[in-house]
């Protein structure tokens, strides 16, 4: 299914992850495909495996974009405004914020509109029964593509950054170090 526009813009808005190609399946190695949301396609999650507490995970995944060089360039820990707005305590929600500024910057040098899906985000959800998600928006850079003048160059570059990105929620959802 294709994402329109309006889709992803929504996406963003309801804190996703964003500026994600979408590469084919092909292009995305096996053991790195996260589980599709069906409430929302385009929206990929992945559960932390048994054992993995939530700070493990946020420690795993900042581990794994350091080594490839994917800057975290913010930390919005949602729950945390909450629970001081109400006075209550609120499962964990946090957004991780993650770019490559380089391949952010190409991105915006074709059209500034791609400026709303900077940075990309991974968020930490906790659910209604304790069980801990990575949660992230994912575009298909082929039909950008088309939208667009990109190079075959900067496709790769994206993908690159999108694959890096799923590693890094593997990473957190595993525990990886």
């Amino acid at each position: 299914m294709k994402l329109s526009i309006n889709n992803l813009i929504i996406s963003l808005t309801l804190g996703m992850v964003s500026l994600m190609p979408l590469a084919h399946a092909a292009d995305t190695p096996a053991k790195m495909k996260p589980v599709s949301s069906p409430a929302m396609p385009g929206v990929y999650k992945i559960p932390l495996v048994k054992g993995v507490s939530m700070d493990d995970a946020v420690e795993s995944m900042k581990l794994r974009a350091n080594a490839l060089n994917i800057k975290l360039v913010a930390e919005l820990p949602l729950s945390n405004q909450v629970e001081a707005m109400i006075g209550g305590k609120q499962r964990r929600m946090a957004i991780y914020q993650f770019c490559d500024a380089l391949t952010a910057k190409d991105l915006v040098d074709i059209n500034v509109d791609f400026a709303i899906f900077l940075p990309c985000r991974i968020a930490l959800i906790e659910d209604k029964t304790g069980q801990a998600w990575l949660v992230m928006m994912d575009m298909d850079v082929k039909e950008l593509a088309k939208t667009t003048k990109m190079t075959p160059e900067l496709e790769q570059k994206i993908t690159t950054v999108r694959n890096g990105l799923l590693e890094i929620m593997h990473a957190g959802a595993n525990g990886d170090l």
